[in-house]
């Protein structure tokens, strides 16, 4: 089977965390988050990264990749442009937010020739992740796939291991039948803790609705085959119909939606993969201390290196 590529989404504003978080340093030898994706990713067996970038931010990215994981991976680069649109289609008039994860994935839809897996570029996701998804996408795990649907798979993790203690998160929250496929994900943008328990809220905040702490969640790190670049091009026309109606300086094109339709009509089975691994993100500046104090304690473990990239 063809090897997979890595398609990392690092293209964000930021705006939570008030800066390009992508490139912030997190240990005292330089690494970024990325690094430490990018590693794992590499010793589970991948060798081709496409990076999807703001059309601005190419130099400082390059900076931060090219002598160091890039000396290890095939590496391309995409630019996610916001006027990246179907033929008929015009920017409105004032849009400045990125048209969300899906559009990212679909940015990168020149630069992958075959199946591919993608993931945040600020989200720690641990090395089992990348092992299970690189193992099933090859054929290494020795599982057997559904036919005559596309073959999909994702990483979920447990919501307890998601969270950060300074605001909410945007999560899919999964659905998982007894055979281990996605029945359903739906994207919930403001989960947090309420006192002792996880919740989510779709009304600023005026009722919340519990969830249970090992909900499995989509943590956008999909695995799919080509033909998932086809899918997003084919469905954002009518995206763009709601978007440009509704709410056309905000609304956003979600990658976990795309997927839930291709299952809801039967194109797509999506294999749901496991991880015990804690996730550790910086969505808000203040998660900055507590990521790089566990990024240091896995290095001080021996799990990575000192030094990444030498």
């Amino acid at each position: 089977m063809q090897e997979p590529t890595l398609v990392v989404m690092a293209g964000g504003l930021g705006s939570r965390y008030g800066g390009l978080k992508q490139i912030e340093k997190m240990t005292d030898t330089g690494e970024i988050i990325m690094d430490f994706s990018l590693y794992d990713a590499m010793m589970a067996g991948f060798t081709k990264a496409v990076f999807v970038i703001k059309p601005d931010t190419e130099e400082e990215m390059r900076k931060m990749i090219d002598d160091r994981a890039g000396k290890y991976f095939d590496v391309k680069y995409a630019k996610q442009a916001l006027d990246d649109l179907p033929e008929g289609y015009k920017l409105p008039e004032g849009r400045t937010k990125p048209w969300g994860t899906a559009h990212a994935v679909m940015s990168a839809r020149h630069a992958v020739d075959g199946p591919f897996v993608v993931i945040n570029a600020d989200d720690y996701y641990g090395p089992q992740a990348f092992q299970v998804i690189y193992q099933y996408m090859t054929g290494e795990s020795g599982e057997k796939k559904q036919s005559g649907k596309y073959d999909f798979s994702m990483v979920a993790y447990e919501l307890r291991n998601t969270i950060t203690e300074h605001g909410s998160v945007a999560r899919g929250i999964c659905d998982v039948s007894e055979e281990g496929y996605l029945t359903d994900v739906t994207e919930r943008t403001k989960i947090q803790r309420v006192h002792e328990d996880i919740c989510f809220t779709e009304d600023a905040g005026k009722t919340w609705t519990k969830l249970e702490e090992d909900t499995p969640v989509s943590m956008n790190f999909w695995g799919f085959s080509r033909d998932m670049m086809d899918e997003l091009w084919d469905a954002f026309p009518a995206f763009l119909d709601t978007a440009l109606e509704e709410d056309p300086l905000g609304k956003e094109y979600f990658l976990p939606s795309v997927a839930d339709a291709l299952i809801k009509n039967g194109k797509a089975a999506v294999r749901v993969l496991s991880s015990p691994d804690r996730w550790h993100g910086v969505t808000y500046r203040e998660d900055k201390e507590s990521v790089k104090d566990a990024l240091q304690s896995m290095k001080d473990k021996g799990l990575y290196p000192d030094k990444l990239w030498k």
